[in-house]
């Protein structure tokens, strides 16, 4: 006897999930549906949204896959809002994904639709067509087309994910639009340094060099590296690309990335911000696998995966435990000290009325609404700040430059002599 997963609605609608021992999938279908339940989802517990835990190696060529293989967000938005109209409308997967691949414009995309309609003759289902990519359908996607396949509501579904990636792909693209400006001022700064230290410095270099004198400490440091720069180029680039992979890897890594992703928190203003956008895809991907009818276990597995950011991953698996053995959801999260009190009451709530996925849902608005008013902070105080940053490097560096200017009255008669 194997055990299998359960999420049914009695005759009054109220939802209720279990586990019951059945021989096959089928005797446990069987048994629910005598009890005059009706069945959202089923399923073995011996599967799970994940399994396993990747190496670093592992990591570094999902990452590789998932780069060559996957497709912009907004694209996965439009086929998702398409595939949805044109399944309610009547047409079958199958002739949707045929129509969608013959319009589709990105090549990558295209050969994956028609990947898909191909296993789809072939008699798998439509999540299953959809795990053979990994690079484009995340496990989330996957689990939430497989949860409507059960329940016969795949196009309700459907309808509920399009909407769910616009939100999520809208709050991306504020916090992106956000940290755009800052992003290329400091690129733009970086270049403007590399071509004091590269072009600038040197010119003046020669002409101390003239005088014979002795230069000041800031300024003789400036010139070694300028030199260093000037005469390795090729060195100087082959270490800051060594320094970018490092720290590639090192973020790979689950110490490096907890780390990362801890001090990002923590940092003014933008940690708000990330926290806020974080809380938001949370409660939103919360909110859609609750009332798609994934059983709570794999929600919290699912919800795990898709917030990005290994201090909140961390809180959610401790709770996911502390969940199996017994406590309240809203009692998990409490414990593990990361999640708002706002949140908190809001899941609490949730679980006494059994509206958690209503809730949820409110949370999710309520958090894109402070999004909104920390990038309105966040454009009025990113001028002045960099600024003051831009002032404060070339400044140093001029500064650096200029300095034995200020005594150049003693370098001439240190050179006259």
């Amino acid at each position: 006897m194997s055990g299998f997963q359960f999420v049914i609605k009695d005759a009054k609608g109220a939802r209720s999930e279990g586990v019951l021992k059945a021989a096959t999938l089928d005797e446990a279908i069987d048994k629910l549906t005598k009890e005059g339940a009706t069945i959202i989802s089923v399923k073995s517990t011996g599967e799970g949204a994940f399994k396993g835990k990747l190496s670093l190696f592992d990591k570094v060529m999902l990452s590789i896959y998932k780069l060559r293989t996957g497709v912009g967000l907004k694209i996965l938005v439009f086929f998702t809002r398409q595939l949805a109209t044109m399944f309610s409308a009547g047409l079958t997967i199958e002739k949707s994904l045929t129509n969608l691949a013959k319009e589709e414009r990105s090549k990558k995309f295209k050969k994956v639709l028609e990947k898909l309609s191909t296993d789809i003759k072939k008699g798998f289902s439509l999540s299953e067509a959809m795990e053979q990519h990994p690079g484009v359908f995340n496990p989330l996607y996957v689990s939430l087309v497989k949860a409507g396949e059960i329940s016969g509501t795949l196009h309700t579904v459907l309808d509920e994910l399009a909407e769910y990636l616009e939100k999520i792909e809208d709050i991306r693209r504020k916090v992106w639009s956000a940290l755009a400006y800052p992003i290329f001022i400091l690129c733009f700064l970086a270049i403007v340094v590399w071509g004091l230290f590269y072009f600038i410095i040197p010119m003046f270099a020669g002409v101390y060099e003239s005088f014979n004198a002795e230069l000041p400490g800031p300024t003789l440091v400036a010139i070694a590296v300028s030199n260093f720069i000037v005469n390795n180029v090729f060195f100087a680039f082959m270490i800051v690309l060594s320094a970018v992979m490092a720290f590639f890897l090192f973020y790979l890594s689950d110490k490096g990335r907890y780390l990362v992703d801890k001090f990002i928190l923590k940092f003014p203003v933008l940690g708000t911000l990330m926290n806020n956008s974080i809380m938001s895809k949370f409660s939103r991907t919360f909110s859609i696998l609750m009332s798609s009818g994934v059983p709570i276990m794999d929600t919290l597995e699912l919800v795990e995966n898709v917030v990005q950011n290994a201090v909140v991953e961390s809180a959610v698996r401790k709770a996911r435990i502390m969940v199996r053995e017994g406590y309240s959801v809203a009692g998990a999260f409490k414990k593990t000290g990361v999640f708002p009190p706002t949140l908190l009451q809001l899941i609490a709530t949730g679980e006494e009325t059994g509206d958690m996925d209503k809730l949820l849902a409110k949370a999710a608005q309520f958090f894109e609404k402070l999004v909104d008013s920390v990038i309105d902070r966040l454009t009025s105080l990113i001028e002045p700040i960099l600024i003051i940053i831009m002032a404060v490097f070339v400044g140093s560096v001029i500064i650096t430059i200029y300095l034995p200017i200020f005594k150049l009255g003693l370098a001439i008669s240190s050179g006259m002599k």
